[in-house]
């Protein structure tokens, strides 16, 4: 075994250039991440971190076509803004990836082929420590790590603005249960009386896989979605997007021609799910802190990061994720979020996805 590591150990040596304090791997394979546009690079995690490479570094990119991204961070999740350059190192990739937080597909926008190669630099030790640090948190799948099925189904109905009570509900996925959620959710949104899902991360092939899955067990998302009481969107993470916001206005407007009450979901019922829960609610007249502390129950829920628990974690949240989010469809990142006409500038948003007055009017209707 000790002469396999070694032969390892040297096999992966040929990879760095000893210059001074400098750490590089060179000319390593790029392929095309399809989902969300993004770059694998032909390392895995435990690869490339063995090559001494640490969460929380600055490095220099260059693909092999001569497009450059320089002191961009290396984390472990998606810690940076939206439309900011990062490498991931998510748990559960099959590689690290190089992509763009809620932005263009860097695949595209670096114009990548396939046979493309990548060389990474370690421009910075530690250079994003600190944020590394606050916001590398986990959750657990297991039920019995949480206090209730709703905690752990991050279920909730939304009770910001005028959204009428028990109208609008957001949770996990009712499907999907790579996370063991879905049929927690699946026995909530049936109590609930959800007639209506808002599914913003899935498409029929997905679901199809899904339902004939050995554990899937969600009857009642089931009578939905064979009723057409289920509009899969299949949308991406890049909120500012014509993609975006095109797919958003074909989910809403069949949200508004259905009787409620209604499910937003994405994966999780995070990213996705918070920002368009967001902007409905703003649309609703809800002000900054209503939209802020629905956000910030899903941190709860999974993480117990609340302003009681860990108010610094929590602030930098709110700041470099739930503000972005905000400032999304207010189209401007000098204005103030918290001090903002919300209502007006989800409307504006709505405009610019497609939506009608009439059919902004109409969903309004549907949700107070």
């Amino acid at each position: 075994m000790k002469k396999k590591v070694l032969l390892v150990a040297a096999a992966v040596s040929v990879l760095l250039c000893a210059c001074g304090n400098t750490l590089r791997v060179t000319d390593r394979k790029v392929m095309h991440e399809t989902e969300f546009g993004g770059v694998y690079v032909d390392l895995t995690i435990d690869e490339f971190n063995a090559l001494g490479f640490a969460f929380g570094d600055s490095v220099d990119v260059t693909f092999s076509n001569g497009y450059t991204l320089e002191d961009i961070p290396y984390y472990n999740g998606y810690y940076n803004r939206n439309g900011e350059a990062l490498i991931v190192g998510y748990p559960g990739y099959p590689h690290i990836e190089i992509c763009v937080n809620n932005g263009d597909p860097l695949w595209e926008t670096a114009g990548l082929d396939e046979g493309d190669t990548v060389t990474i630099r370690r421009a910075k030790k530690g250079a994003f420590l600190d944020t590394q640090t606050a916001r590398d948190i986990h959750y657990q799948d297991d039920r019995s790590a949480y206090a209730s099925d709703v905690i752990f189904a991050n279920f909730r109905a939304v009770e910001a603005g005028n959204i009428a009570p028990g109208r609008l509900c957001r949770s996990a996925s009712p499907c999907d249960n790579q996370h063991n959620r879905a049929g927690y959710v699946d026995a909530l949104m049936k109590e609930a009386g959800v007639a209506f899902i808002l599914d913003l991360a899935d498409n029929e092939e997905k679901i199809a896989r899904y339902i004939g899955a050995g554990d899937f067990d969600s009857p009642y998302f089931l009578s939905l979605y064979e009723g057409g009481d289920d509009v899969p969107l299949a949308m991406n993470t890049n909120y500012g997007s014509e993609e975006f916001r095109e797919n958003l206005a074909t989910g809403l407007r069949a949200m508004a021609s259905h009787e409620g009450p209604y499910l937003v979901h994405c994966t999780e019922g995070k990213d996705r799910t918070g920002f368009v829960c967001a902007l409905l609610e703003a649309l609703c007249g809800a002000d900054y802190e209503e939209m802020r502390k629905d956000y910030m129950i899903t941190y709860d829920n999974y993480y117990g990061i609340s302003e009681g628990t860990d108010r610094e974690k929590y602030d930098l949240i709110v700041r470099e994720s739930f503000d972005p989010l905000v400032q999304e469809f207010i189209g401007d990142n000098n204005i103030d979020p918290s001090t903002a006409d919300l209502a007006s500038y989800a409307q504006g948003y709505l405009r610019s996805a497609g939506l009608t007055d009439e059919e902004i009017a109409a969903l309004r209707r549907c949700l107070e």
